[in-house]
């Protein structure tokens, strides 16, 4: 079957975008930028919402939403949001760009272990396999900074871990307790919920009034139009012209990408860890998928046997 080229398309944007976000990041919030970290989050979430909730009027969605989506959206939008881009906007402070994607690219893996928590069963020798080697990765990425006992390094590596568990606690909450609102509509109220919590952590944190270079103003406008507008869009689209198994191919591409990007924009060092624990958290990711994968073929087979079963007994 041919793959739709309107779908193929706008996963090349997610591809792009996604993986530079975390360059812009870095740019706009790096000593010296002049932006603080949450003031610069909540500024952007404010106006990438504004911008979603905009378009979602303009293309005639429902913008009303019931006090349960309301605590459905902010929980989700602070999980996501707050929790998972805040602590990389913090972290990236000191912490390499593509490091950052690396790290947050183990998201799928938390996903992985909070479900098979969740659902108190032992789980696949596949996914076992490919938990443990998702473990052993971040490790081996975390290594040089606790062996080089570089506090900010390390300090780093542990909120772009708890990033990573954030993020993926709010992909599984927002799964199994979703709103009936347009996605544009839903991600826009998490964007404007989720700029609270920023300003919340810029007042308790002290933040100075910003003084942004004009290279981290550039990065910021990215981040807004492309990171938080296009793309997002563009990955709604690609979920719904392409297979899941092609669409959720960013989640190998992106980390590459990144990796790429810092090196070659902000000269951001590349080391035998580096590639070591990003071949093994991109294994690790591959595996989770496949494990899926092969649980929704046996679903789907099931159901097709019952189905089946069911008309020769009518």
């Amino acid at each position: 079957m041919a793959l739709s080229t309107k779908g193929l398309m706008h996963l090349f944007v997610v591809y792009v975008v996604w993986s530079s976000t975390y360059l812009a990041i870095r740019v706009a919030v790096a000593p010296g930028s002049g932006f603080p970290p949450f003031l610069m989050g909540g500024t952007r979430m404010v106006l990438a919402g504004l911008i979603l909730l905009a378009l979602a009027a303009i293309g005639g969605h429902r913008l009303k939403m019931t006090k349960d989506e309301f605590i459905r959206t902010a929980i989700a939008g602070v999980l996501l949001w707050v929790g998972g881009n805040g602590l990389v906007v913090w972290a990236e402070q000191s912490a390499n760009s593509g490091f950052a994607c690396l790290m947050v690219s183990s998201s799928p893996i938390w996903v992985a272990f909070i479900n098979a928590v969740q659902a108190r069963r032992l789980p696949s020798p596949l996914l076992i396999a490919s938990l443990l080697l998702g473990f052993a990765g971040i490790g081996v990425l975390m290594a040089p900074a606790i062996m080089s006992g570089n506090a900010a390094e390390f300090s780093s590596g542990i909120a772009l871990t708890l990033a990573a568990i954030s993020w993926a606690a709010g992909s599984v909450y927002q799964t199994r307790c979703p709103v009936s609102l347009e996605t544009p509509v839903a991600s826009g109220y998490q964007h404007l919920i989720s700029s609270l919590g920023f300003f919340l952590l810029a007042l308790i944190f002290q933040e100075p009034v910003p003084q942004p270079t004009t290279s981290a103003w550039a990065a910021w406008a990215y981040l807004v139009i492309f990171g938080s507008v296009l793309a997002f869009t563009s990955f709604v689209y690609s979920l719904r012209l392409l297979p899941i198994n092609i669409a959720m191919t960013y989640a190998y591409v992106n980390p590459v990408l990144a990796l790429f990007l810092g090196a070659w924009l902000l000269d951001e060092p590349i080391t035998a860890w580096t590639i070591a624990g990003a071949v093994m958290v991109i294994v690790s990711v591959f595996g989770i998928f496949r494990d899926r994968y092969r649980q929704e073929q046996r679903q789907a087979n099931a159901d097709g046997a019952r189905q089946v079963a069911s008309t020769s007994t009518e």
